[in-house]
């Protein structure tokens, strides 16, 4: 009886000894971050222009959705002489799509229509999107990425490390002589980079393996990414980074630079390369990439 009475209370001990612990999370400057990833289908008439713009918050807090002062994209092609500038300019005003949404698309109450044409992407037509934020002026610039269709996509039967992966075999034929970079959209949040170092001019094939259930019927959409050698190497990153994060579009672990920069101040807003704020710039990346995607059905 007495060894009853002793469990007890030092289970009644036991449950008062919590004590509630307060966790100093560090804070910091909230980021712009953009999401400027714009897919194009060249069989559709235009480039499907959509900016998203959120901000950077607290640790366990969501990325909040911000607001631009204005926001404008110019394409053009490089001039020979001097390829950081541009000649054939033209110019697309973006607005936000619904207030407060942070989506920002070809502003459909300006003048004349701003809508791109995806006749207008020549080779090397390159991309520069401005837009103002807070006071403070971004720019960020891009090439057109073209990139190749699949050969082959089919559910393989093999796995990786568990019985219930799937894997997905993806064939492709690069182009010869050219640098070629690729980066693959699985869904799910799931991406992989590849370049053609080993591969030029090839047939090549892989597999995927989705490490997760898929059920049978349901169907899976895979893309294939243009890419040139900078957002590839973002693309790396990222992945390498959030493989076990639940997608690259979510804040990453350590903060990764993209191709957006901080040009306040600066009396040319083409010419940003040389900008010395190694600790003032916004999250995010702004790509114009070919994009081919297919659609299978898990057996």
């Amino acid at each position: 009886m007495r060894y009853k009475y002793l469990i007890i209370g030092l289970l009644f001990a036991l449950s008062g000894c919590e004590d509630v612990i307060d966790v100093e999370v560090p804070t910091t400057e909230a980021r712009l971050i953009v999401n400027g990833l714009l897919r194009v289908d060249e069989s559709q008439q235009f480039v499907p222009v959509e900016i998203r713009v959120t901000e950077t918050n607290n640790f366990f807090e969501e990325t909040p959705v911000t607001s631009l002062e204005s926001a404008i994209i110019i394409y053009g092609q490089p001039n020979p002489d001097a390829p950081e500038l541009l000649d054939n300019i033209a110019t697309s005003s973006l607005a936000e799509s619904a207030p407060g949404s942070g989506i920002y698309i070809p502003d459909p109450t300006f003048d004349a229509d701003q809508r791109i044409q995806t006749s207008s992407l020549l080779p090397g037509t390159v991309f520069i999107l401005i837009v103002e934020h807070k006071g403070r002026r971004f720019v960020a610039r891009t090439p057109y990425s073209k990139t190749v269709p699949f050969d082959n996509l089919v559910q393989g039967d093999e796995t990786l490390f568990d019985e219930d992966d799937t894997e997905i075999k993806i064939t492709i034929s690069d182009v010869e002589d050219i640098d070629n970079y690729y980066v693959f959209d699985f869904g799910f949040g799931e991406f992989l980079a590849l370049d053609d170092q080993f591969i030029d001019g090839q047939e090549f094939e892989f597999s995927y393996f989705y490490q997760k259930d898929l059920e049978a019927g349901q169907q899976v959409e895979i893309s294939i990414l243009g890419a040139d050698q900078q957002f590839f190497n973002y693309m790396d990153l990222l992945v390498e980074q959030t493989l076990n994060d639940g997608g690259v579009f979510e804040t990453p672990a350590a903060t990764v630079r993209g191709n957006v920069f901080d040009v306040t101040g600066l009396d040319n807003n083409l010419l940003f390369d040389n900008v010395n704020r190694p600790e003032d710039f916004p999250l995010g990346y702004f790509a114009v990439v070919e994009e081919f995607k297919q659609t299978v059905q898990i057996e």
